[in-house]
């Protein structure tokens, strides 16, 4: 049985750093590289590092913990001129932990392993906002499953690439004056949940746009579908939002929840996308720990 990467399910950290790579031409990488760099977040640097491929890549992947089906993101039409943009790079490394100089004193030397193979694409910092809340000032990731239940949904079991896991990163860039020139009320009908305390709204009064109802899917039997969630808020005055992070085992699952946002299900597009606009999108696989060698 494969080992997901530790750094997936770290949580409590302060500080990210989202490194988005393109392989040079038609480029020699030694694979072994990319456990030279996940070797260096030691626990003496205390750092966390997950490590993705898109697909450009998963060759390099020995086959037993290779996913079967993977594909690279693709852009998103949706209705009402909605659209969320494909971004997408062949290397993804996410560094976080409690300071950003340590951040970036590991960034520094794993690029100086693989910076022959690689060209820097995106460099995307992110940070704890309060107590785990987005910009919006409501929480973020209310719905993730407990931690148990997590490693269990957001890793592949059983099947090739055993231990591996999808990860959907995105970025999307807010509009808080927009946001913030509502009522209380009207915010939380957006997300569907309350400001303080984060309580689910009475069935009743939840608008059938509102972020929880284009999210939270469930299988043909009612069962809802879980993903874990590992977003952080970024920016600064004049361009700021959330990196969103998802992990699954499912592809599709991550693809129809936003398929879902995007009115192309049944209709209605998320409330959430008046405010908040996806500018990066990209799909990346973290194998197991055993597939670094």
């Amino acid at each position: 049985m494969g080992t997901p990467q530790s750094g997936i399910f770290a949580i409590g950290t302060q500080v990210h750093l989202h490194l988005e790579f393109d392989i040079v031409g038609n480029s020699d990488f030694d694979f072994s590289k990319l456990n030279e760099c996940r070797l260096l977040a030691n626990t003496l640097s205390g750092v966390n590092i997950v490590i993705g491929l898109g697909k450009s890549l998963l060759n390099l992947v020995p086959k037993q913990y290779r996913p079967l089906i993977f594909e690279d993101f693709e852009t998103i039409k949706g209705i009402e001129g909605l659209v969320v943009p494909k971004c997408q790079h062949d290397l993804w490394i996410w560094l976080h932990g409690g300071r950003d100089d340590a951040l970036f004193d590991l960034a520094r030397k794993l690029n100086k392993v693989i910076s022959q193979y690689f060209t820097l694409a995106h460099e995307n910092r992110g940070f704890q906002y309060h107590s785990s809340q987005d910009l919006t000032k409501f929480e973020d990731g209310s719905e993730n499953p407990p931690l148990d239940e997590a490693i269990f949904e957001a890793t592949l079991r059983g099947i090739q690439g055993d231990g591996g896991s999808i990860a959907l990163l995105q970025k999307w860039k807010h509009d808080l004056d927009k946001f913030e020139n509502q009522t209380n009320s009207e915010q939380e009908l957006v997300f569907g949940r309350t400001l303080i305390g984060s309580v689910e709204l009475d069935e009743s009064a939840i608008a059938k746009d509102s972020h929880i109802k284009r999210v939270v899917i469930s299988n043909l039997e009612g069962e809802e579908l879980e993903i874990f969630r590992r977003s952080a808020a970024f920016g600064g005055l004049v361009d700021h939002g959330l990196m969103f992070l998802a992990f699954s085992a499912d592809q599709g699952r991550l693809n129809r929840m936003l398929k879902r946002m995007l009115g192309l299900e049944d209709g209605i597009s998320d409330r959430l996308m008046r405010f908040s606009e996806a500018v990066q999108s990209a799909y990346y696989f973290a194998p197991p720990i055993e597939a670094f060698g």
